[in-house]
This record gives structure tokens, C-alpha cells and sequence, in this order.
């Protein structure tokens, strides 16, 4: 199963399909953008690797896939993670902070994130990188490691340094290797993620990876100054289970993990060899010491609705309900009834040749409409797009592009999900486009606003 990585910057017989046709609405020049930063390929870095996040002074922060540095072993450069700061003076340019450029694994760091950054409630960011660190894993005759997961401590005094930490490094084996998209914490400062590849069972991608990856949780030190502790939850196993897990795991209100694998399941050949994806439910075990138990909610299946390949995780609501995209539709996962004890798909709208190839979260607004990003559109480089709920039971979701992209010196190929400040304004990032020619004639990146 070969799974598609973005490292530039890497139906069951148990559910149904309620169709729900969608308004298609035109192209929307209703919202305005804004570039706020354009990566310029050098120490700066370089294709941004998820969104971003604020701080509470408004500050945005991230992390590059490249760029920082060249001399990292294995396919793409170091990587960074950076710090926007707001101009003082309305409509004068963010600044942008390189807070840390990654040294590598001959350094026994990490390399090349693969994912975003989340903020702890002390303030400390936290993410991950693909490579690095003083796993011993080899790609095309390099080694170059098998991920970490790291700590940037915030400056003691202002203006300082940021301090950067590996709290732990991945060993690739029955411990998972390439970890991707964002962390989730729990209420109890634990962290989660998801690994590519790793965990002990199947073949996903040989010989380049082993395994079909993991989910993880890292625990911290129980005693000031001891280390934290990584725990496999769970390895996928290819097959009719999941493969390749994404990243951005959601809890419910009993502690259940949810969460989707780009491969896996539905094996039929529909997707090439590797299956269509899974959307799965990890429960946690009834005893302390127990193993936490996995539970296939759906198995997509791509037909003539490209309904599979899902690359991103959910946005869950008050109810329960889980929602997310594949390769070409938005879609919604309503719990599983007492009567049937079956999870059931409902589909929100189809993508086309105005907006596709979404690969971002979606996120909520206060109204309960939907905001997500696709990567493709035969009229723009991207887009930024709107999913609002129909007015009546069974009615239509109403699709909008909110934005679309026009390339260098605008970003392009947007591939992460999106973000609101206080003022109701989205913010979020692009792999491509930009007025750094640090990278190629395709641009280095950006972060950019987008206002109603």
C-alpha cells in the first residue's frame, strides 16, 4: 500500500450510503486574502507543514518541511519552526521569527516536520518531525531515522532564545516511524499522535516503509526532570483493518479516540491494491493495564464519488457526529444507533473541477457551518471553501468557495486546515506559491489571512 506523503514540505458490507446532493454555488470573490508571509527557501524555510496556531498575543506559529538547513541526510531538508508577529501599525507587514532550525539526525534531532505545532497551557509548542532523531531507520540506503517528537520551551526573558527538546525519538519497528499531521492532547496533558508507518504487522509500503503505523500516546515525566513515555496504542494491520493513519485525532466526552487511514479496508482494488481508507474508533480499556480495542466504523469505497483515500482527521460536534473529507467528498458519520449498532455515512457534497483534492481538517464555526481548504481547482491553485447546513432535515449542504488562489506572488495548493481569530477571519497556509524564488518558479509557501 503505497501512500501518498506530502514531503515536499509526504462500503463496508456493515454501513450504507445516504446520499445528500449539494448546492454548487460559483466561484466566490465575497471573502478578501491576504499574504502575510511569503517563505523565501533559505534559513527561513519552506513549505509549511500544516497550519497554524496563535498565541495569546496574537502571534502565529508553525513549522516548515524545508529549507533552515542542507544538511540534513535523506530527501528534503532540515526544516523550521518559525513565529509571525502582527504589525504594530495596521496594514505594515507580519514579521516573521525562526524560533528553530532542526540539526538532523546526525544530531540525533529531528528532520523535516510533517505536521503542525500545538501550544500546552504553560505555552510550550509541541510537534513532530518525519525523520531524525537516533532511530536507526534507512531510506534509499541512507539512514536517516524514524521521527521525534519535540518541545520549544518559550524564552525565560523577552527577546531570548526558544529551547528545543526531543522528548522522544522513534525506533520503527513494533514503535511506529514517520509521524505526521498535528498532536491532540487529553485534559490531562498527554499527547496523541498518528505514525505512517511502523507497529509490527503488514506491508504498507516496501521496502521504502515497514509496517502500516501506529497510534501513540506520549505521557509526561511522572518526577521533574524524568523523561516522558511513549505507549503504542494501537497498530494498524492492513487489510480489511486501517493502514496509514492521519494525524489530528479527536476525543469524544468518554475518552474515545477517532480518527481515519488514508489506506486499508475496503480491499476491492478500487483504490489500487492498498484499499480505500477506514474511519475507526479507539476504546479505552475497561481494565488499567488492558489493551485500548479498535473498532472499524466505515470503510470507504471510492465508485463513481471518489469517496475514499480520506488524508486528513475529523471535526466532531456536540452530538457525536464525525466530519471529514476523502479524496472527492465531504461527508458525515452519525454514531451508531441502539437498534442497529451500525455507524452510517451520509455524503455532504461532491467535489468537482471548481474545488478538489481537499486534504486539511475541517473546522466549525459558531453557526455550525464547515471551513476546509482543497489543494486543487481547474480555474484557481487552491481553494478555500464554505459547507453550510441545509435549513430543513434531508435538505442540501450549500457549497461556497470563499477564496480561490491565483499562485505567485498569491499562495497556492493549500493542504492544511484552517483557523479563525476572534474577528471571525480564517487563517492558514500554503505549500506552494508566494514571492520567495528561494524554492522554484512554483514559490516557497505562505501563511495567509482571509477576511469576510
Amino acid at each position: 500500500m503505497t501512500r501518498k506523503i506530502r514531503l515536499r514540505s509526504a462500503i463496508g458490507p456493515m454501513s450504507f450510503l445516504v446520499a445528500v446532493l449539494a448546492l454548487i454555488a460559483p466561484a466566490s470573490a465575497e471573502w478578501k486574502e491576504k499574504v502575510l508571509y511569503s517563505f523565501e527557501g533559505g534559513t527561513d524555510g519552506a513549505t509549511p507543514a500544516g497550519g497554524v496556531v496563535f498565541d495569546k498575543a496574537g502571534n502565529l506559529y508553525g513549522a516548515t518541511t524545508d529549507g533552515g538547513s542542507n544538511n540534513c541526510p535523506g530527501i528534503a531538508q532540515c526544516g523550521t519552526v518559525f513565529q509571525l508577529q502582527p504589525p504594530a501599525k495596521h496594514g505594515d507587514p507580519w514579521t516573521e521569527n525562526q524560533l528553530y532550525i532542526f540539526k538532523g539526525k546526525n544530531s540525533n534531532d529531528g528532520e523535516t516536520p510533517a505536521g503542525g505545532v500545538i501550544f500546552d497551557h504553560a505555552g510550550n509548542l509541541y510537534g513532530t518531525t518525519a525523520y531524525g532523531g537516533s532511530g536507526d531507520c534507512v531510506l534509499l540506503g541512507t539512514t536517516v531515522g524514524c521521527g521525534v517528537l519535540f518541545q520549544m520551551k518559550p524564552p525565560r526573558t523577552k527577546g531570548g532564545d526558544w529551547t528545543e527538546s526531543v522528548l522522544y525519538s522513534f525506533k520503527g519497528g513494533k514503535d511506529g516511524y514517520l509521524p505526521q499531521g498535528n498532536l491532540t492532547f487529553d485534559s490531562a496533558g498527554n499527547l496523541y499522535g498518528a505514525t505512517l508507518y511502523g507497529g509490527g504487522y503488514g506491508s504498507c509500503n516496501a521496502p521504502y516503509y515497514q509496517y502500516c503505523g501506529t497510534i501513540f500516546k506520549l505521557s509526561p515525566p511522572e518526577t521533574k526532570h524524568g523523561k516522558w513515555t511513549e505507549k503504542v496504542l494501537y497498530s494498524f494491520k492492513s487489510g480489511t483493518d486501517g493502514a496509514s493513519p492521519n494525524g489530528g485525532l479527536v476525543f469524544d466526552n468518554k475518552g474515545a479516540i477517532y480518527g481515519t487511514t488514508y489506506g486499508g479496508g475496503n480491499e476491492s482494488g478500487e483504490c489500487g491494491t492498498g484499499g480505500c481508507g477506514t474511519a475507526f474508533e479507539l476504546n479505552l480499556p475497561t481494565k488499567k493495564g488492558n489493551a485500548w480495542t479498535e473498532t472499524i466504523l466505515h470503510r470507504f469505497n471510492r465508485n463513481n464519488s471518489n469517496n475514499g483515500l480520506p488524508s486528513a482527521g475529523f471535526a466532531i460536534d456536540g452530538k457525536g457526529y464525525l466530519y471529514g473529507t476523502t479524496l472527492g467528498t465531504a461527508f458525515r458519520l452519525d454514531p451508531a444507533s441502539t437498534k442497529s449498532g451500525r455507524w452510517t455515512e451520509a455524503i455532504l457534497y461532491t467535489f468537482n473541477q471548481e474545488a478538489y483534492g481537499p486534504e486539511g481538517a475541517l473546522i466549525f464555526d459558531k453557526s455550525g457551518n464547515l471551513y476546509g481548504t482543497t489543494y486543487s481547482s481547474d480555474e484557481f491553485h487552491g481553494t478555500a471553501f464554505k459547507l453550510k447546513p441545509p435549513n430543513q432535515k434531508g435538505g442540501a449542504w450549500a457549497f461556497t468557495v470563499l477564496y480561490g488562489f491565483t499562485g505567485p506572488p498569491d499562495g497556492a495548493q493549500p493542504a492544511a486546515n484552517l483557523i479563525f481569530d476572534n474577528h471571525g477571519n480564517l487563517y492558514s497556509t500554503t505549500t506552494m506559491g508566494g514571492s520567495g524564488n528561494g524554492c522554484s518558479f512554483h514559490g516557497c509557501g505562505t501563511v495567509f489571512e482571509i477576511m469576510p
